[in-house]
């Protein structure tokens, strides 16, 4: 495959300035240096992304991966580094980016579809698919700084696709249109991808980064921290979003703990049972059962407490849940170490890999403690079919 983005050593810094206004920035002119922070968005990232494929940048808020977007479309110059480009390159970076707010939607997509390369002659031979594509005809003469911001991202990306871009790079802005205006989006994608074009996305929608993405980039305080399919990727991100999620969950039990004296319970073990005993990543086929044993353990005395277990897909995706609550199954209080295991009967999954998740919440719904990726399996099926269900199906022609 041919290289289409080629990032070397590319490192970004901004300029935190402590100063609120004008004036206390005169008055600390002479100890500036006391007053202001460098934040690095961006360190010494290396970046290779062949042509065809689409990858999704994803991590938490200020990693850097808009930054590093931004980059890539030249928006942005790097403190040092490279960013190489081969091919005609569209962006949807920012909402409106590229619009000028006092001209109609038609002198923008004018103005715009030129920025991104064409002629006159080409954007005259596209116009009509772009408007029609936007949906907003009725609105194509009114100057856009009327328009909603569903409309704005409606134009823009309707502008985008129409450009024959060789790389489509697009941050975020498919959230903001409504939901039919998303699937014609997510279908143009789709084309864009078997047309052999590139895609970098950034989204905080993580499930297309798994629907979409052949590859997926997670960035942590301007590092990469993890590359690779978009199982790893996702599963990297989100242990450790659970991970700070848990820490803060922890902080607040402690609070509680000194001010309301509530006593911290957690889950101290968790193993899978089945038919040949206590088994690690167990193999199991369509219709088998398993048992999932638990051990908690507190320092103290919980009551009120309920115990919930779910099956899920190695991208957290949710397929069954239960608690005891739900089954009205009665919970004894928990003192020291307490035992306990959910029997799972006949398992409906098709062939795959799947995860155990368990969760300690208390009855008046407080989280105690929840463990997203407590245990692996996985289901051998020979099933002619694809997903998470094992779903028996016949064929005929009706005549």
């Amino acid at each position: 495959m041919t290289t289409v983005i080629e990032i070397e050593n590319l490192s970004k810094h901004f300029v935190i300035r402590k100063e609120k206004s004008l004036k206390e920035r005169v008055v600390n002119f002479g100890r500036s240096n006391l007053h202001k922070e460098e934040f690095w968005a961006l360190r010494n990232v290396d970046l290779e992304i062949s042509s065809g494929t689409t990858i999704g940048l994803i991590g938490p808020n200020g990693s850097g991966k808009s930054t590093l977007l931004k980059m890539i479309g030249g928006i942005l110059q790097p403190d040092s580094g490279t960013v190489r480009i081969r091919g005609r390159l569209a962006a949807l970076l920012e909402l409106g980016a590229g619009f000028h707010p006092d001209l109609t939607g038609r002198e923008n997509v004018y103005l715009n579809a030129s920025i991104l390369g064409l002629s006159k002659q080409q954007i005259d031979k596209y116009f009509d698919a772009i408007v029609d594509f936007s949906g907003i005809e009725k609105f194509i003469d009114t100057q856009v700084k009327f328009y909603s911001s569903g409309m704005y991202v409606r134009l823009a990306f309707a502008v985008a696709v129409h450009v024959d871009p060789d790389i489509l790079l697009v941050d975020e802005v498919l959230a903001v249109g409504d939901e039919p205006f998303q699937r014609k989006c997510l279908e143009r994608i789709r084309q864009f991808q078997a047309e052999g074009r590139t895609i970098v996305m950034v989204t905080h929608g993580l499930d297309q980064v798994a629907e979409f993405c052949d590859r997926a980039v997670v960035l942590e305080h301007g590092n990469i921290v993890t590359d690779g399919t978009p199982r790893e990727a996702l599963r990297a991100l989100r242990a450790d979003f659970e991970e700070a999620r848990q820490e803060e969950v922890e902080r607040q039990q402690l609070l509680e703990r000194e001010t309301l004296d509530r006593p911290m319970a957690r889950f101290t073990g968790i193993a899978l049972h089945t038919d040949g005993g206590v088994v690690l990543n167990p193999e199991l086929r369509h219709g088998d059962s398993m048992t999932v044993l638990m051990e908690a353990h507190t320092e103290g005395t919980v009551t009120d407490f309920s115990i919930g277990v779910a099956v899920a897909t190695t991208l957290g995706t949710v397929l069954w849940k239960t608690t005891t609550e739900l089954m009205e199954a009665a919970v004894p209080s928990m003192q020291g170490t307490g035992l306990y295991q959910y029997h799972l009967s006949n398992l409906p999954l098709g062939a795959g890999e799947y995860t155990v998740q368990t969760t300690l919440t208390g009855l008046d719904g407080r989280e105690i403690h929840h463990v997203p990726d407590a245990a692996q399996f996985s289901i051998i099926d020979d099933a002619p079919s694809l997903g998470p269900l094992h779903i028996d199906a016949s064929f005929d022609v009706r005549t």
